[in-house]
């Protein structure tokens, strides 16, 4: 038997008063795949994964993990079926380690104490943050306050993670690295993710597939390869980096 896709987007429209921030839109995300969602600004990328992710609720349409509708549960919930996410602005506990950060996000598994340390020290090795696990969250250069946020994601153990413009702000060897951090995070933790994105070239190194979206409506879906070639996708970047 066919197993369903890890996540499924059915028809998924979002409205805000008058604005129609999501039209229709529909997608799966397999399994292990690492799934890109690019377009201009406002074409309604944050949105969705607010809507994935429980944070907004969709005016029609459905969201299933693994076959079942879970537009009833909050983002909580919605983690605990394994579900993890960053976001665009930085949401660290500022006044906190970064050791300190992982272990306040660790608190609710039923795993001991010693456990939930070896994993986040296990964690902070990972993401090359272990020389400042004794530092305030607040201190910490901006591209390591990235992986920091990264590395809580984690910590609650996802099957899919999403990353809302984690190359925001890097410079061109850390956006290498990041490319090379989330492929390899990948592998190690058998996991299924999903990045919005400005840094087309990035994405098109990463991706398995993507999803562009326009003006809150899909308007392609395929391999990079199939993106960079589309038309309507060209024409929706007027000719950039596409």
């Amino acid at each position: 038997m066919t197993q369903p896709p890890l996540l499924e987007l059915q028809e998924i429209t979002c409205r805000f008063g008058g604005l129609v921030a999501l039209d229709r839109v529909s997608f799966s995300v397999h399994s292990g795949e690492i799934f890109g969602l690019i377009g201009p600004n406002g074409a309604g990328k944050t949105t969705l994964f607010n809507l994935i992710s429980g944070v907004t609720v969709a005016s029609a349409g459905k969201v299933c993990w693994r076959g079942e509708s879970i537009l009833a549960l909050p983002p909580h919930r919605r983690n605990r079926l394994g579900m993890a996410r960053t976001f665009q602005n930085l949401r660290l506990f500022d006044r906190l380690t970064v050791l300190e950060n992982l272990m306040a996000t660790m608190q609710r598994q039923p795993s001991s104490e010693r456990e939930r340390l070896r994993s986040a020290w296990q964690l902070l090795e990972e993401l090359g943050l272990i020389q400042l696990a004794d530092r305030d969250a607040g201190t910490l250069a901006y591209g390591d306050r990235r992986r920091l946020e990264i590395a809580r994601a984690l910590a609650t153990r996802p099957k899919l993670l999403l990353l809302d413009e984690p190359a925001a702000g890097l410079n061109p060897s850390e956006k290498d690295g990041l490319c090379r951090l989330i492929s390899a995070l990948r592998s190690r933790h058998q996991l299924t993710v999903m990045v919005i994105e400005h840094h087309v070239p990035l994405l098109m190194r990463l991706c398995d597939r993507m999803a562009v979206l326009d003006f809150g409506v899909r308007i392609a879906l395929g391999s990079p390869e199939q993106i960079r070639h589309d038309p309507r996708v060209i024409e929706a970047y007027l000719g950039g980096a596409v």
